[in-house]
């Protein structure tokens, strides 16, 4: 009977997952992204009957090191391009930390290649105060400017990256996500561009693959991005060009991660306050 029981609710849990994904993608995946976000916060469900207000945007991500691109944003990048949006990679360091930076270089180059990205569409940033390490506190000053140089040059209207906790807690990506806030907070950032920052999830969400997506699709969100089975292929085979990084967890991550499969984002609101960084 309880045997009988738990089959029923996996079965009735799996028909859920396969709903999603057939209304998900019968409608607008990227409809998340609109031209002025409401007062209130829309939820993952609400923005599904949206209309896509970037289809000819450009869309920057906000790296920390190689291998980001794939391992967190392979979702939205993948379903962004689908979306025919403009999508650059600003990676902040070269990931040097066991002195592997040029061979990192270059691993990102075809993991971005793979994923749809033009190699004239990355920026890799070389500074010395700006090290790939988990234990380095990068200047904020430093590394907004860095930031909004990037989207003035380059025209940005929406901004994608890490949100307080890093995704994995590296101090490398939370400092990303305190630049941002802080140009938000001081209203640095072009009234046209959005930023929207993905959420870091529990550690039993995080390895749940894609069991978790009925979670995602509960909880409201700014944007969600979902893959389908040939999208997540695509994002395995950008995982696989980062060698040097592949250790044998890498490859359970790559299994078992649910952001292998979806991302969901939150707007950082912007606001008018004179804030001096130090």
């Amino acid at each position: 009977m309880i045997l009988s029981s738990v089959i029923l609710l996996f079965a009735f849990y799996v028909g859920w997952i396969k709903w999603i994904y057939h209304r998900y993608h019968r409608t607008s995946v990227m409809s998340g992204i609109l031209s002025n976000y409401p007062e209130h916060k829309r939820g993952f469900r609400d923005v599904q009957e949206t209309s896509l207000a970037l289809d000819s945007g450009r869309a920057l991500f906000v790296i920390a090191h190689p291998d980001d691109e794939c391992m967190f944003f392979s979702p939205s990048i993948i379903m962004l391009l689908k979306q025919n949006v403009s999508v650059q990679l600003l990676c902040l360091s070269s990931g040097n930390y066991y002195n592997q930076g040029v061979q990192r270089k270059k691993e990102l180059l075809d993991s971005a290649a793979v994923l749809g990205i033009a190699a004239s569409q990355v920026f890799i940033i070389e500074h010395k105060d700006l090290q790939d390490d988990p234990k380095a506190e990068w200047s904020i000053s430093l590394t907004s400017n860095l930031i909004l140089r990037h989207i003035q040059t380059h025209s940005i209207n929406v901004v994608l990256t890490f949100d307080g906790s890093g995704v994995s807690g590296h101090a490398n990506h939370i400092a990303i996500y305190k630049a941002l806030s802080h140009l938000a907070v001081t209203g640095k950032v072009p009234h046209d561009c959005h930023v929207l920052v993905l959420n870091t999830i529990s550690i039993f969400r995080k390895y749940f693959s894609i069991l978790e997506l009925p979670i995602s699709w509960l909880i409201p969100s700014d944007l969600c991005c979902i893959l389908g089975s040939k999208e997540y292929k695509q994002a395995k085979r950008a995982m696989f060009c980062h060698r040097s990084q592949l250790l044998w967890f890498r490859h359970l991550y790559i299994l078992f991660s649910r952001y292998m499969f979806v991302n969901t984002f939150q707007d950082i609101p912007l606001s008018r306050k004179d804030i001096k960084v130090y």
